[in-house]
């Protein structure tokens, strides 16, 4: 099986390839999905916070939960260093996409409309 990079870029060609000549309506509603696509970046923003949030809050209860926030901030600090870490590869397995990515489709979905 491919990489989850090679995977997502194939996909990508491939729903560039569905709207090659399809009607601008068509192409619009696409865009309009892009937009509302959730990228890799908000994706773990949401579920390092949701993570941190709830390891708070069950740190109330028993101090050992503390170290779920703790564990939730030293990824995102490997992420900011990095540029990566675990959760990101799990995200990238499971398809989704970073910001450049979807802007890149955007742009190429723009451009197959025809211009007035």
């Amino acid at each position: 099986m491919h990489d989850p990079d090679t995977r997502i870029r194939h996909q990508t060609v491939a729903n560039l390839m569905k709207y090659r000549g399809a009607p601008e309506a068509q192409i619009n509603r696409r865009l309009k999905e892009l937009d509302r696509e959730w990228d890799i970046e908000r994706t773990l923003e949401l579920n390092a916070a949701t993570l941190a949030l709830a390891g708070f809050a069950a740190g109330a209860f028993n101090r050992r939960f503390l170290l779920i926030p703790a564990a939730v901030c030293g990824l995102l600090l490997q992420h900011a260093v990095r540029g990566t870490s675990p959760p990101v590869r799990l995200l990238r397995r499971l398809g989704f996409r970073k910001p450049r990515e979807i802007e890149a489709e955007r742009l190429a979905l723009t451009r197959m409309t025809p211009h007035k």
